[in-house]
């Protein structure tokens, strides 16, 4: 009879390998990454694999260190600062079983320097999900046949700075930052802890088998608030601490909750959704139409906004509805600029009930009910941007000059 293994002692064994050697910068980091290293022993039992991600503004904060912990603590693991696109692929499907790759420096897969290291991405996202693969031709010459390769693995990633959204929302994100003074760690010296770590990660296999049934079968209760996305990222780590027992349950969901709000709180909305929230608090402010002059003088006019250097150039009518655009109306039709009768004539502009849909569905609730008295009205289209001169006119104004004229 196989003797029971007290999975909560040996997680509790686990973080303890890693406080020696990783200084995380809270104690929720230590729970996600021990629950990570275990749940590599159980990936074929999930739906979904989070990736896990160590960030740092600078370098020299541990990253790469706690790469080579998970390194000793994982099953298969293969360590990479690069790769070709189609190698990770190949090496999910070796007969030798599902890897755990380990990509160091990943800063460098993306961005205009990343040349053809950006395919990659597509790795990073496919193999996140069991169902996703990649389409390839595979033979020689005009002999070429299509064969999808698997790309479910587990994937741990160090790297400077953030990631592109749809990595990081696929990830339990881990800021590092440098020691402070007073914070210490044992050196790590490969060849006198390597067979430690070791053998905590064949411990963890065999607790594994025991427990395959239960965590395949598992639905773990979600803590409130946690839907979507960062459900499916941490419904494994989540099945992984129930079937351990002990405090980890419980630890596990103030884990979930402090970092899934950390990584909310560490989200940069994406340009378009800033431009609709600014339209809605900033520039519409409860009107129901304006002219593009007016709203662009205004987004460029406020502080601490992106619209003076959008592609290094001041944002222009051709840059905002091509951000507009793949928003729609309530009608599902795209917003595209309209004509608003006023005074002067007919000037492009924007109508607020084309707008609302976008408001609702992608914008943060607002604060409160803006109070602004620099605000141009437009009730009624009554407001006039002189789109010859770019010239703003209060609504007394244009009364004014339309009455010298008459």
């Amino acid at each position: 009879m196989t003797p029971t293994i007290d999975g909560a002692a040996l997680l509790d064994e686990v973080e303890a390998f890693h406080r020696r050697f990783n200084v995380f910068p809270t104690e929720a980091a230590y729970v996600a990454v021990t629950l990570w290293d275990a749940h590599a022993h159980l990936i074929e039992c999930f739906e979904t694999t989070p990736r896990i991600a160590f960030l740092s503004p600078e370098p020299g904060s541990g990253k790469s260190r706690a790469l080579e912990i998970v390194e000793l603590l994982t099953p298969r693991p293969v360590t990479t600062v690069s790769a070709s696109a189609n190698a990770p692929y190949r090496l999910v499907d070796s007969a030798a079983g599902l890897p755990t790759v380990l990509f160091d420096e990943v800063d460098t897969i993306f961005g205009p320097k990343a040349g053809t290291d950006e395919a990659l991405r597509g790795f990073l996202n496919a193999g996140y999900r069991r169902t996703a693969g990649a389409l390839r031709c595979v033979g020689e010459g005009s002999n070429q046949n299509a064969q999808i390769f698997n790309s479910y693995c587990a994937v741990a990633m160090a790297g400077l700075g953030s990631l592109p959204d749809t990595v990081l929302t696929r990830s339990v994100i881990i800021r590092m930052r440098k020691r402070a003074p007073n914070e210490k760690a044992e050196p790590y010296r490969q060849r006198k802890h390597e067979g430690q770590g070791h053998a905590l990660r064949d411990r963890l296999a065999k607790w594994a088998d025991t427990v395959r049934d239960q965590v395949a079968g598992a639905w773990p209760e979600m803590p409130e608030g946690v839907t979507d996305r960062p459900a499916d990222v941490w419904e494994p780590l989540l099945a992984v601490a129930d079937a351990a027992g002990g405090p980890w349950p419980a630890r596990a969901r103030i884990a979930c909750l402090e970092l899934v709000n950390a990584a909310h709180d560490n989200d940069e909305a994406s340009l378009g959704v800033r431009l609709l929230t600014d339209l809605r608090d900033k520039v519409f402010c409860g009107e129901d139409r304006m002219p593009t002059a007016v709203i662009l003088e205004m987004l460029l006019d406020l502080d601490d906004a992106p619209w003076g250097d959008v592609d290094d150039k001041p944002l222009n009518s051709r840059m905002l509805a091509k951000l507009l655009g793949p928003y729609v109306t309530p009608a599902n039709k795209p917003i595209k600029p309209r004509s608003i009768r006023t005074p002067s004539g007919f000037p492009k502009g924007y109508y607020a009930e084309d707008l609302t849909d976008a408001w609702t569905r992608y914008c943060p609730p607002p604060l409160g009910k803006s109070a602004t008295s620099a605000t141009p009205q437009v009730s009624g289209g009554e407001y006039v941007a002189d789109t010859a001169t770019g010239i703003r006119h209060t609504p007394a104004e244009t009364a004014t000059q339309l009455t010298a004229a008459g």
